[in-house]
């Protein structure tokens, strides 16, 4: 039996020992917020600020001509409200490393909120004399119609997944290998509406087959018991045949979707499987796991006309998060009304 308690532990020490190493390329202080926040945030949301803040000081040390290491936390007292909004002006387009990146309306948000955190933090410590971050407006974030599988679209994925030839050439050898695995992540995703970053984490151990259960962790933390149908069940049993006589994977895995490498599958992998699959079968839309998601909410909402059990079911703590689903009304009543203009009267008759 599997001690979950120690296998969680565990994990967190690995997310721990990845943000120590990342620290190295941040500035000494960054340590003491770091840590200073640990008993108020998830390893998950401290590697967060992490990747977040070697972007911002990464920019700082260009703009202010100083080496990271160098970097004093006096730094931040030179910090204006100019400084962070041209930051976030950067990152519409910027370089780090050798890779050329990008952030959207969401990513600067998020980027601008890891920085208000360690102002925050420092400054209610009267380590430094003031918060400019504090004073800095959240960019605003554009509702963005929603766009989702419709019912004929999820079948088409589905068989497309399942099919012996979805691909040419050695991509259809891995695909063969591999489609019992995908066609259960997807339908996890389609039937549960969980978030990449639940499923990634999902275990063996969490799922109880004889109740059509599973225990996701949510954002903060928090366990939850979710539900699934019989053909997700179908499909997840279909999976764990497989896994159990997959070869070379170490006893103490305990991970439910595994890589070629018999590890952990990653968020990325997921994200490319997810964009492989759609495109083939949706050209025009750009899907990706929270895409799925939303067909869930979507479908989920139109069953139930409930908008506080979808938003139960998503894991929303703000109803308000939820109501974009209604988008999917909206647009029934667009299709339905395109339906009923006619460009040619006479062809009625």
């Amino acid at each position: 039996m599997i001690d979950k308690n120690n296998y969680y532990a565990t994990r967190n020490q690995k997310t721990d020992e990845k943000i120590e190493l990342l620290l190295l390329d941040l500035p000494t202080f960054c340590m003491d917020f770091i840590y200073g926040t640990s008993n108020n945030t998830t390893s998950l949301t401290r590697l967060n600020y992490v990747y977040d803040l070697r972007i911002f000081f990464d920019y700082l040390s260009k703009i202010k001509k100083i080496k990271i290491s160098d970097m004093k936390i006096d730094i931040l007292n030179s910090l204006t409200t100019f400084d962070i909004e041209r930051f976030l002006n950067y990152l519409s387009s910027y370089k780090y490393g050798n890779r050329c990146l990008s952030c959207d309306e969401r990513g600067k948000a998020r980027k601008l909120s890891t920085i208000r955190a360690m102002c925050r933090y420092f400054f209610s410590r009267d380590l430094i004399t003031s918060n400019v971050a504090a004073k800095v407006p959240t960019p605003k974030i554009h509702e963005k119609e929603i766009i989702r599988l419709e019912g004929n679209e999820v079948e088409k994925l589905l068989d497309y997944a399942e099919s012996e030839t979805a691909f040419s050439g050695r991509k259809n050898t891995y695909h063969n290998k591999l489609k019992v695995r995908d066609f259960a992540i997807l339908s996890l995703f389609l039937g549960t509406g969980i978030r990449i970053s639940e499923l990634v984490g999902l275990n063996v151990t969490d799922f109880d087959f004889a109740n059509l259960s599973f225990v996701v962790t949510r954002k903060g933390g928090n366990r939850t018991i979710l539900y699934f149908n019989e053909e997700v069940r179908d499909a997840l049993e279909a999976w764990l045949d497989y896994r159990y006589d997959l070869k070379d994977v170490p006893k103490n895995e305990m991970a439910m979707f595994l890589s070629m490498k018999n590890q952990r599958i990653s968020t990325r992998a997921v994200q490319v499987l997810v964009k492989e699959y759609t495109k083939e079968v949706t050209p025009l839309k750009k899907i990706t796991p929270h895409k799925l998601r939303s067909t869930f909410g979507t479908d989920l909402y139109r069953q139930t006309g409930d908008i506080y059990a979808v938003a139960d079911f998503l894991g929303h703590k703000d109803v308000n998060t939820t109501r974009k689903h209604y988008a999917a009304i909206s647009q029934d009543s667009r299709r339905e009304s395109a339906g009923i203009v006619k460009l040619r009267k006479n062809n009625e008759e």
